[in-house]
């Protein structure tokens, strides 16, 4: 075939494949732009193997270097586009975590509504104990600790719930130990969900006998205060993940028609996804309670009534998230 026929004959698909290359390029252009030219995205990978095969073609019967030139830089350029890393889908991040996250919280409400006894009952029970026998302190914590933990919640303290690190430093400390806490909390469910309970109780318990303390020596306002606010993102967070190993523990137990390793696999990808949501709770309480709990200088009035806020917000967000989108993704499945 002479190099004319040739050209000719395939010119209409290479200027689809650049146009197409034009559109595909810029990996923000084609997040945010549908393509709108006649070579649709699937049927890229095939065009782009004719494309080889006429590069090819075209060097054995020797065409001109325009034509191979041509062909060579249609192929280098679908081959970036191909093969780069898929752009970060901050919309699709954004709808998971305003819509699919909180659909995904509920569809496990038998285990969140477990967890959340779990830890709160241990947590309300030790407070209240603690009222009448502050000495069962020592039962929770050595008397180093102890000493710390008043020191840091000393009302003449300027920085509450610290004593030392700047607001950076403790911003990276308090998401380690958040994260830490929650994929613990989560991953002890696959120990049959024995794991998880027993973190979240001994966490309600902990958490009971710091605040039922210091409560009881006159240190309560500095306390609550601090706590409040980062604490609707962290306690529901340790929540949820407390939840997500429980169910992971539950489709092991009783995987139903499926075989254990199925059920623990969709168990362990749907808390995979539930641990996404967690870790950004996580993420948002430790900003919150590097630059805002820690300030001493703010009146206790305005503490809760931002405290009230957020946990207003986060609870509306965990019941009504979603609630009117289809389920397009099968997040609650």
């Amino acid at each position: 075939m002479r190099q004319e026929q040739f050209v000719a004959r395939h010119q209409r698909e290479w200027s689809e494949f650049e146009i197409w290359l034009h559109t595909r390029a810029d990996a923000r252009r084609a997040q945010g732009a549908r393509n709108t030219g006649v070579l649709g995205d699937d049927a890229m990978p095939q065009r782009y193997r004719r494309i080889a095969q006429q590069l090819s073609l075209a060097r054995r019967r020797g065409y001109s270097p325009q034509v191979t030139t041509r062909l060579q830089d249609m192929l280098e350029q679908g081959h970036q586009v191909l093969y780069r890393t898929p752009p970060v889908r901050w919309r699709a991040a954004l709808e998971f975590l305003m819509a699919g996250f909180p659909r995904l919280v509920r569809s496990e409400a038998l285990c969140m509504w477990v967890a959340l006894v779990l830890f709160a009952l241990p947590l309300v029970g030790i407070t209240v104990l603690l009222q009448y026998r502050p000495e069962l302190i020592h039962a929770f914590m050595d008397p180093v600790q102890v000493a710390q933990m008043e020191q840091m919640y000393d009302p003449s303290n300027p920085r509450i719930g610290r004593d030392s690190g700047g607001d950076w430093q403790m911003f990276g400390y308090y998401i380690m130990n958040n994260i830490g806490i929650g994929l613990q909390t989560f991953a002890s469910g696959l120990l049959v969900g024995v794991g998880s309970i027993v973190v979240l109780v001994s966490n309600g318990m902990t958490i009971g006998a710091v605040f039922g303390y210091l409560t009881q020596i006159g240190s309560g306002g500095p306390l609550w205060s601090f706590v409040c606010g980062h604490g609707a993102f962290e306690l529901t967070a340790i929540v949820i993940a407390g939840g997500a190993g429980l169910q992971l523990g539950l489709h092991w137990l009783a995987p139903g028609r499926r075989t254990r390793g199925q059920a623990l696999v969709e168990a362990g990808m749907k808390g995979a996804r539930l641990c996404m949501g967690v870790a950004f709770m996580l993420l948002v309480a430790a900003f919150i309670e590097a630059f805002w709990s820690s300030i001493a200088s703010v009146p206790y009035l305005v503490k809760y009534t931002v405290a009230g806020v957020l946990w207003s917000g986060v609870l509306a967000w965990l019941w009504r998230g979603g609630r009117n989108r289809v389920d397009k993704d099968g997040d609650a499945r």
